[in-house]
């Protein structure tokens, strides 16, 4: 806040602007593209590569757009702090003399190519994912900005798995497809879960940091150890998800279930030992990012095939 009173500030590089569109988050936004994708593959026989590609631009713009949003709100509101342990990539504002309002335009900027983008999926499949990203754009603004943002309530964990992992599918189907098909919020229950879990990683692990910040997320209400308790049982969850929807309604992909098992099986039970504490955010946030690529890889390839 310092910079900003003698107006002494670095200017916003391209290797800073893309620190702060976080590119180790983006698996919360290719991975539910990539399950869309597959799911529309499956049932209709085709799938358009360059619409796939169009629509991972769009979300990832998006998803670029929440990180540098929370990360100029939590600086604004000094809940952000070199105490915090992250690294140096995810706090930019902290580590550098940036002018925040470049952050916000920053921010803003990337929400507005993103619609851009979405103007020729408009044209090519309809006003239904207008609507479906509109609703996403409100909620991404409204889960860091407002008097009382959602990332300070204990609903952060299922509004961000809903809306990154369960409407971003949605939509994406219907434009690959042109079909509205409600079956892919259940066949999106994977990427739902976990999306949930990232932001569940962080707010565990920040539950110190987010009491003294007056949040009130669902790890600061129930208490590290019920929160890995719930935490534990998710991950199981989300393995379970997977192998049943590929059992039930992509049953030629039923033979990569085996494979994916044993390759994700060290990636979970290093994080199922993790803490979740603070000295142990960086790593348990790599861990989780790992398993969402993993995960979400081998979920796809099973559809596909």
């Amino acid at each position: 806040m310092e910079n900003e009173k003698r107006g002494a500030f670095t200017p916003l590089s391209p290797r800073l602007a893309l620190q702060l569109a976080a590119p180790h988050t983006w698996p919360a936004s290719i991975m539910p593209v990539l399950i869309a994708a597959g799911c529309a593959a499956a049932t209709i026989g085709r799938l358009s590569p360059f619409m796939t590609i169009v629509l991972l631009v769009i979300c990832v713009l998006m998803q670029a757009s929440v990180n540098t949003f929370n990360d100029y709100f939590d600086y604004v509101k000094g809940t952000d702090s070199a105490d915090d342990n992250v690294e140096v990539a995810d706090a930019v504002l902290i580590y550098n003399a940036v002018n925040p309002r470049s952050v916000l335009a920053l921010a803003i900027g990337f929400l507005a190519t993103a619609f851009l983008a979405g103007i020729y999926v408009m044209y090519y499949a309809g006003l239904i994912p207008l609507v479906i990203a509109a609703v996403g754009a409100v909620i991404v603004v409204a889960y860091s900005g407002g008097k009382t943002p959602i990332s300070y309530l204990p609903i952060g964990e299922a509004v961000s798995g809903l809306v990154m992992g369960g409407l971003i599918p949605l939509a994406c189907y219907q434009v690959l497809t042109g079909r509205l098909e409600f079956m892919m919020l259940v066949w999106a229950i994977p990427a739902i879960i976990g999306v949930g879990l990232i932001m569940m990683t962080n707010n565990t692990c920040d539950i110190e940091k987010d009491i003294a910040a007056g949040r009130r997320t669902l790890p600061v209400l129930l208490g590290r150890e019920r929160a890995r308790a719930i935490y534990h049982g998710l991950l199981v969850a989300w393995v379970v998800a997977v192998v049943l929807i590929v059992r039930l309604w992509f049953v030629n992909g039923f033979v990569v279930m085996p494979f994916m098992v044993l390759a994700t099986y060290p990636l979970l039970a290093a994080l199922w030992k993790s803490p979740l504490a603070p000295p142990s955010r960086i790593g348990a946030m790599g861990q989780i990012g790992s398993i969402n690529v993993a995960l979400g890889a081998f979920y796809a390839a099973a559809l596909m095939l």
